[in-house]
């Protein structure tokens, strides 16, 4: 290998997801046919910008043709971040012209775009940048709703895991809460809940809508609020999806007196570190007390289970494409964009388009819980809702169950519907469900009807 030789380097930041190996396996066997050197580099940013370039690895058709059906990444990955210093920025470009890199793939989610669109300005044209863009939490503003890569290989297994806690809460009369993957948005919570048919699904999104301050009393109180209704219908078994993303939007006090958060190298929330769930166990728990009410209740994080999963066909056929797109683009000129496909057509999507104003990152896609694929889901969840305390046989139920008045019912957990938008309401009692042909069924929501039946 000559010295001189320009070679184009891939590297992966942030966390796993399904597909990475598609993509580099894609990139490097197109590189290579286009007639270049194809450099690993491993674990990310974290050698490269402390000034160590040994850790590399040469890849070779060999090396890649048959690693798109494994999981996790054949290269590593980190959250290492060299934007925190423009010493450890510029120490990164020089690293990589030392490499003899002047073309570089970066597979990652919103932190590792930002970085490469940094490093890209900081190399001043010395080394083209194209960023492919991955994560299970399905957050990055692709347009026409195109999933990120590993989204749905995520919500597969993440169903599969689901089905099963099903099974086991209704022979064994528990509960489980189980936190899904998603920092920012609830994408991958409501994915596997409505999928699997899980009892509740609480996202992020739904507090955003209604302008509503979330605190973990809220979140209790919908918990509690969905037993007691279960129970009223003589189900003592369930199990809540909850998006991790629900601790990032309570208050910074709240989330200090939860525990002590520790932050990644971006200024994340270690979300995985705070025992959400057992926490949320032990309040529901604490509250349904008050009630006179026991179950028994099992806290359970999926997450590291998803990423790391082999991708099914639909992320591996997703990652190949891309992988191939970015290694074409970017041997033929491209740079400074992230790689998507759109109707089936490469398109790029440039660095200085892609932002947001406000935070100088990518832009976030968020779940819009206005959308019928949101309503659906909401439509089919067993929670307290607006019309439950407009019914006053319902009510007197759940009071019942609760062992309260109906008064002191209403007392309790009625605030929890006080903003809650129309189109939460069910097409029973005349709400706008599914356009224009109400069907009425007299006297049950939507999701009682389900209660009911099952």
């Amino acid at each position: 290998m000559g010295i001189y030789t320009k070679r184009l380097g891939i590297l992966v930041g942030g966390g796993p997801a399904p597909g990475i190996n598609s993509v580099l396996g894609a990139a490097t066997i197109r590189s290579i046919l286009y007639g270049s050197e194809v450099v690993g580099i491993l674990d990310g940013f974290k050698w490269i910008m402390r000034g160590d370039i040994s850790h590399i690895r040469e890849l070779s058709i060999d090396d890649v043709s048959r690693i798109h059906f494994r999981g996790g990444s054949f290269i590593g990955g980190s959250r290492d971040n060299p934007t925190k210093n423009p010493k450890l920025l510029e120490t990164t470009v020089t690293s990589l012209l030392r490499l003899n890199i002047d073309k570089l793939i970066t597979i990652g989610g919103d932190d590792t775009c930002f970085t490469s669109m940094k490093l890209e300005e900081m190399a001043d044209t010395r080394i083209r940048v194209v960023h492919v863009p991955k994560t299970i939490d399905n957050d990055l503003d692709l347009p026409h709703g195109i999933s990120t890569f590993g989204f749905q290989t995520a919500r597969h297994v993440g169903v599969e895991i689901i089905k099963n806690l099903m099974v086991d809460a209704q022979t064994t009369s528990r509960w489980f809460f189980v936190i899904s993957m998603g920092r920012k948005a609830g994408h991958l919570a409501l994915g596997i809940g409505k999928s699997a048919g899980a009892t509740l699904t609480i996202i992020p999104e739904e507090f955003e809508q209604t302008k509503t301050k979330l605190t973990l009393k809220r979140i209790v109180d919908i918990l509690v609020g969905a037993i007691i209704k279960r129970l009223s219908y003589g189900r003592s078994d369930g199990v809540a999806v909850l998006a991790e993303g629900l601790v990032e939007r309570m208050s910074k006090k709240e989330i200090q007196a939860l525990v002590n958060v520790e932050r990644d190298e971006f200024n994340n929330i270690r979300i995985a570190e705070i025992s959400f769930g057992e926490i949320l166990k032990a309040e529901v728990q604490k509250r349904l007390a008050e009630f006179g009410i026991k179950t028994t209740i099992v806290a359970k994080n999926i997450g590291y289970e998803l990423r790391c999963a082999d991708p099914i066909p639909f992320d591996m056929e997703y990652t190949r494409d891309l992988g191939f797109c970015a290694a074409r683009f970017i041997h033929e000129g491209g740079n400074a964009a992230m790689v998507s496909m759109q109707d089936n057509h490469f398109i790029p999507m440039y660095f200085k388009d892609i932002l947001d104003p406000k935070t100088g990152k990518t832009r976030v896609r968020l779940v819009d819980t206005q959308a019928e694929n949101y309503e659906i889901g909401r439509s089919y969840m067993i929670r307290l809702c607006r019309e439950d305390f407009e019914d006053p046989h319902e009510l007197a139920k759940y009071a019942a169950t609760a062992g309260v008045s109906l008064e002191e019912f209403r007392k309790q957990f009625e605030y929890l519907v006080e903003k809650e938008p129309e189109y939460f309401r069910s097409e029973s009692n005349g709400g706008t469900h599914f356009g224009e042909d109400k069907t009425n069924i007299p006297g049950k929501s939507i999701d009682t009807q389900v209660e009911t039946k099952e």
